[in-house]
């Protein structure tokens, strides 16, 4: 009997069928060991010992293993061929070497690229031994990420609150989002004019040529700056003669892209199917795990995860026969092309991802596919096939004119493009962020020496055109050109990108808008505060280096320890140099880095520091445990603050402070819009607690009114009482957007318009319906929902059957009699939650815990069950210490389990 080890269950049912009743095939489900997240897993003065935990799942799956170990001859690691796949099978060896199940055993190392059975047969005939330089660099990677997250992660929580990680890839990416952000905000548009001029030849046909040159300068793109030299430029035209100075025209060779490597993947479904780095990631698994055609299941693609260029003999022959079929065999170039990888690390520069089977055209397989399947299949497909296709042929012409009048002279050309023989791009054209129709250009045939005239092309437009621009700034990144500029710059590994952006918006970081990524105000915080006092860890080169380090590990050149060793010991002496660091200096430090950001230059000039409030505080950045914002250095005497990234002037407070929009016909008091740490908001008045209402999503301060603001101050609005129980229903916004209220039942509403519209006949179907899904059971929602605890979990305000309470998980604190419900603040809750926490208060489940303490000390069975509470607590731990990694989950790639 063999046993077969793969990483995932699909796989595992696939490959049993290829191979048959003699091959036994288990799955890991990916990794079946980490490092615990907590302090001491790496230990730097072991030698970089690793302390490895298994959890309860991959227990369970790791016994299977071992039993069916036993009873076999041969056991056959049979994971990814890269170095995450290569490291699985070192674990699972590990793990079963401790089991003592592998004496006697054959134990071999076989990898394929694709899962078709031909490629398995061929990798069971040609097994190996693991590769161990692999291993060590899966270690040093493990390790090195683990080492960063776990000890910067804890100098960030102390001297920035509110802030969550810092890791060795994770912050380089983000400060390359967060330098492009701050290009855009201290570019400065530089006026410039173009002059086109619309020329007729002599048979009639119309071109635009641009001017290039005049009173013998040379005029570049941006060298006409003003209306003025613009006019002068323009008017002479309008008089001058033109004739043609000289025609070239060159052919030129168009050669089609290499096949896809998981980086240039990433980019292409990025730009043409709008995917994200990780869903491109996860729909390629699914074809690379393959799908039931013809009742056979069969992968469609090769391995996703690779750096290489290259395809297979077979397959360049195949795509060859293919192309000769669908488009005609001068579409077939002479010689098979041949490309090379740039992959430093050849022991990762895998075949290059391609179909399986290039003969599966993608209107034969789509009917297998979902859609987003069916797309990114076509898209290898298309790529694989125009890699090996001939090149396109075009014929690039200029045309160069004279231009004479009022005793001056200018030069114009005219540059355009013809596609002669289309090749490759018949079936596919790489896109570009910059892409132009080679064909859009086409110029008509015209002599050396011919006369040309300026004309209108319509009758409408000019002959001669002077238009003004702009230069702009530099386009924010998407996620396909980050990718591409992290690859240039060698950080980190593309099979890594699609978990490292994906960790930057889960860390709220930054956040993806029309595609482009924006830094948000915590992640610039944490960019400037490493800037500043760990430069050179968030360095492109010192990152590049590193990564080339690590890849002459996998290469066998050099030792991983002796690459841990360089790495902590200037990274600990860097960390042991800020501990003592007072937060006072590093708020200073970041006030002045991010000066061009929160405090931004004001028009008249005055000081951008320079309190609104109050005229003689000066406005700094603040951090809480809720964030960062900015406040005024005069606090408590003045109270001002604005969010992080909001200047004096947006979102309803300007230089004079709050916006007053009116007065409530009710009370006569002042309805003002302002700006707090979370947003904008309008106030009633200016007692010790006013009335305040948050604005919705979807409303603007710009449009805010009184009208409005007088609806969001009435909130929660009674809509009437209920016709079974005569009891009130209110509407109101929440957390979760607008709602009808009854009887503690909540009911969501469409829009935040619906709210001040509401009647009873639609509140009351409405409720009925939320009813109707839970059963009649209505689940406990909030009266008020009041932030973020500073040690995690929401804090809210509950109506109980003994009157209102504040609630932070377990721990429920009744509010003072007589107090307003709505009316509390976070403060005072933490107040009351302390002070309960402080008595023992936890409501039933955790006063039960002694008790069962002391049952455990009485009876030999209740200890044993006692006995597994530090198993339960060493979950709750993992569970809080999960944010202090960054790269422990950014550095592993996708695993099959995923």
């Amino acid at each position: 009997m063999n046993v077969v080890i793969v990483e995932s269950p699909a796989k595992a049912k696939t490959i049993n069928k290829y191979l048959g009743s003699d091959y036994t095939v288990l799955a890991s489900y990916g990794h079946v060991r980490d490092l615990p997240p907590k302090d001491g897993s790496v230990k730097p003065d072991e030698d970089f010992a690793m302390s490895w935990q298994v959890d309860s799942k991959s227990q369970k799956r790791l016994t299977e293993i071992a039993n069916a170990v036993k009873d076999a001859d041969r056991l056959i690691l049979a994971t990814d061929p890269d170095r995450e796949g290569e490291a699985i099978s070192w674990h699972v060896l590990e793990v079963l070497q401790k089991k003592r199940v592998l004496k006697g055993k054959q134990i071999e190392r076989v990898v394929f690229n694709a899962i078709t059975k031909k490629s398995i047969l061929e990798a069971m005939a040609n097994p190996r031994e693991l590769d161990v330089p692999l291993v060590d660099a899966y270690l040093a990677r493990r390790a090195l990420d683990y080492l960063v997250g776990f000890t910067l992660s804890p100098v960030l929580w102390r001297k920035l609150p509110g802030a969550r990680s810092a890791g060795r890839v994770q912050s380089v990416a983000l400060r390359l989002i967060c330098d492009r952000e701050m290009e855009i905000e201290v570019f400065r548009p530089q006026e410039y004019w173009s002059i086109l001029a619309n020329m007729k030849t002599p048979s009639g046909d119309m071109f635009q040529a641009g001017v290039t040159g005049f009173d013998g300068k040379k005029l570049g793109r941006l060298d006409i700056s003003n209306e003025t030299d613009a006019t002068a430029i323009r008017t002479m035209l309008e008089s001058a003669s033109f004739k043609v100075d000289s025609v070239a025209s060159k052919p030129a060779r168009r050669n089609p892209a290499a096949p896809f490597t998981t980086s240039t993947l990433q980019q292409e479904a990025s730009r043409k199917l709008g995917f994200a780095a990780s869903r491109a990631m996860q729909v390629a698994q699914k074809l690379y795990e393959g799908v039931s055609i013809g009742g056979e299941t069969s992968g469609l693609i090769t391995y996703m995860r690779t750096d290489g260029v290259q395809i297979a003999g077979e397959a360049v022959d195949a795509a060859r026969a293919v192309i000769g079929q669908d488009f005609g065999e001068k579409y077939v170039p002479e010689k098979p092309r041949i490309y090379s990888t740039k992959a430093k690390n050849a022991q990762e520069a895998h075949e290059a991802i391609r179909p399986t089977d290039l003969s599966r055209r993608p209107k034969d397989v789509a009917r297998f596919l979902d859609p987003d399947q069916a797309k990114l299949y076509e898209l290898i497909w298309k790529r694989t096939m125009a890699s090996q296709m001939e090149s396109a042929i075009l014929e690039r012409t200029t045309i160069e004119i004279l231009a004479d009048g009022s005793g001056k002279r200018a030069n114009l050309r005219a540059t355009g493009s013809v596609i002669r023989f289309d090749g490759f791009l018949a079936l596919y054209q790489e896109g570009r962020d910059d892409d132009e129709d080679e064909g859009s250009k086409r110029l008509p045939a015209v002599d050396e020496g011919a006369a040309l005239t300026a004309a209108s092309v319509d009758g409408t437009t000019k002959a001669i055109e002077a238009a003004q621009h702009f230069t702009t700034p530099p386009p924010r990144y998407t996620e396909a050109s980050l990718v591409k500029k992290m690859e240039e710059l060698g950080i980190g590994r593309p099979s890594t990108y699609a978990s490292t952006l994906q960790t930057l918006r889960d860390r709220d970081y930054v956040e993806l808008e029309k595609k482009q990524l924006v830094p948000m105000d915590k992640g610039r915080i944490v960019t400037a505060f490493l800037e500043s006092f760990f430069h050179r860890y968030v360095e492109f080169d010192f990152t590049a280096s590193l990564e080339e380090q690590l890849d002459k590990i996998s290469a066998g050149e050099l030792s991983w320890v002796e690459v841990l060793r360089d790495f902590w010991k200037g990274f600990s002496g860097a960390v042991d140099d800020i501990k003592d660091l007072r937060v006072s200096q590093v708020i200073d430090s970041l006030n002045e880095l991010l000066g061009p950001h929160i405090f931004p230059a004001k028009e008249d000039g005055s000081d951008p520091r320079k309190c609104p409030s109050c005229d003689s505080g000066q406005l700094s950045l603040k951090v809480s445990r809720w964030g960062a914002f900015i406040g005024c250095s005069n606090y408590p005497e003045c109270s001002y603050t604005r969010q992080l990234g909001k200047p004096n002037g947006e979102d309803g407070e300007g230089d004079e402070g709050p916006k007053v929009l009116g007065q409530d016909p009710a009370t006569g008091l002042d309805v003002s819009l302002r700006t707090g740490r979370f947003g904008p908001y309008v106030q009633l008045g200016e007692e010790a607690k006013p009335k305040r209402a948050s604005l919705p999503r979807g409303w603007s301060a710009p449009d805010m009114d009184l009208d409005k603001a007088l609806q969001l101050l009435s909130l929660p609005r009674e809509v009437g009482p209920h016709p079974e129980d005569g009891k009130m229903i209110s509407a109101g916004i929440g957390r979760y957007g607008p709602f009808v209220l009854h009887e503690g039942t909540y009911a969501n509403l469409s829009s935040v318009d619906e709210v001040f519209s509401v009647g009873i006949n639609r509140a009351v179907d409405a409720l009925a319906e939320k009813r109707a899904k839970t059963g009649g059971r209505s689940a406990a929602t909030p009266l008020k929902e009041l932030g973020e605890h500073p040690d995690g979990g929401p804090i809210n305000v509950y109506d109980g059957r003994y009157g209102p309470y504040v609630k932070h998980g377990k721990i429920n604190a009744t509010l003072p009699k007589d107090s307003d419900p709505k009316a509390v603040t976070l403060e005072q809750a933490l107040e009351l939650i302390a002070a309960k926490a402080a008595k023992g208060g936890k409501g039933k489940t955790a006063a039960k815990k002694p008790a069962a303490k002391k049952a455990a000390a009485k009876k030999p069975a209740a200890k044993k069950t006692a006995a597994k509470k530090p198993a339960a607590k060493k979950t709750a731990t993992k569970k809080t210490a999960k944010t202090a990694v960054d790269d422990s989950s950014t550095e592993v790639p996708w695993d099959d389990a995923s």
